[in-house]
């Protein structure tokens, strides 16, 4: 009996049967397509969440951090509400929003500011730390260097304030503020300078200021050249300095914002006259001394000051 081998005629199978088997391959492989996928997303997950974790490792604080209003704020909207403050005189409200901006972003515009504010209260050394912090943030902060000259002239030490002008000037020149002025910045060196008795450097640094377009001129720099020129001995030129002084004054004076400030202005130029006159005398010309007293006198009597007045009256008639 001839044996028949024990296989499969797919073709003489039913339709159905064959289905079945292919169907089941299908299955098979599906599941594994399953798989292979479930693991990707297992080991993306995971890493996420290793992160994750990490993040939360390293900022332990984070996710518990309720975002208020204050901190959506930008550090100019600190800056812009302290200026407020500062010109409404709420010095303190002022440093408070201050202290925000450099809580949120120290920068040199920041510290400068706020010592500003520090030295408005008296706060001299907090200033001081602000003004250097500026400073080192950027070191062509013209401001910076302007302003912690003025605390340094305040602390009497015209050294240090003499440096910092001299770089103000070089920073101005580089990365120019809008709120400085050349004509400022030479007017207060020529200052520093005539109190450090540097009379040549003085009458070149106020000379500068007065050459300057930028700014308004202010009558005590012609007061303070002549001054420095009267050290010189070149009293003619300090006589018409103080000459020029009072007409700024006489120029500037209504438009002064109180009757204080225009008393002050009017006292300024009475001693102007007074030591015009005194300048007059050691040249001799005894009849313009007589003038210049005679006008300060007028003054005296107009600031109804009695002291000035007799002052005065009696070095008129020293002159008779």
């Amino acid at each position: 009996m001839k044996k028949t081998k024990n296989t499969r005629n797919t073709k003489a199978m039913p339709k159905k049967v064959i289905a079945k088997e292919a169907g089941c391959s299908c299955t098979m492989w599906s599941w594994a397509i399953y798989v292979y996928w479930f693991i990707i997303l297992f080991f993306i997950a995971a890493t996420f969440y290793i992160i994750g974790r990490s993040q939360e490792f390293l900022h332990p604080a984070a996710h518990n951090v309720v975002i208020t209003e204050e901190a959506l704020l930008l550090p100019q909207d600190y800056i812009d509400s302290a200026k407020e403050k500062l010109n409404a005189g709420d010095i303190d409200a002022a440093i408070v929003e201050l202290n925000a901006a450099v809580d949120s972003n120290a920068n040199s515009n920041v510290y400068t500011l706020r010592g500003e504010a520090y030295m408005q209260m008296g706060e001299y050394q907090k200033a001081l730390d602000d003004f250097n912090s500026a400073i080192e943030v950027d070191g062509m902060n013209a401001l910076a260097f302007y302003d912690r000259a003025l605390l340094n002239t305040r602390l009497e030490n015209y050294d240090a304030a003499l440096t910092d002008i001299n770089n103000a000037l070089a920073a101005q020149s580089m990365k120019p503020v809008e709120t400085l002025s050349l004509r400022n910045l030479y007017a207060k060196r020529g200052q520093l300078n005539l109190w450090l008795k540097n009379w040549q450097g003085a009458v070149a640094d106020y000379t500068n200021s007065l050459a300057r377009a930028d700014g308004s001129v202010v009558a005590n720099v012609y007061a303070e050249r002549a001054e420095a020129y009267t050290a010189l001995n070149k009293y003619e030129e300090a006589i018409a300095d103080y000459t020029s002084a009072v007409r700024v004054i006489s120029e500037q004076i209504q438009a002064a914002p109180s009757q204080e400030q225009r008393e002050s202005q009017s006292s300024n130029a009475m001693s102007y006259f007074e030591k015009s006159a005194a300048l007059n005398l050691k040249l001799g010309k005894a009849d313009v001394a007589k003038n210049d007293l005679e006008s300060a006198f007028a003054i005296a009597v107009a600031l109804n000051d009695s002291e000035s007045m007799e002052r005065i009256q009696n070095l008129i008639n020293g002159l008779n």
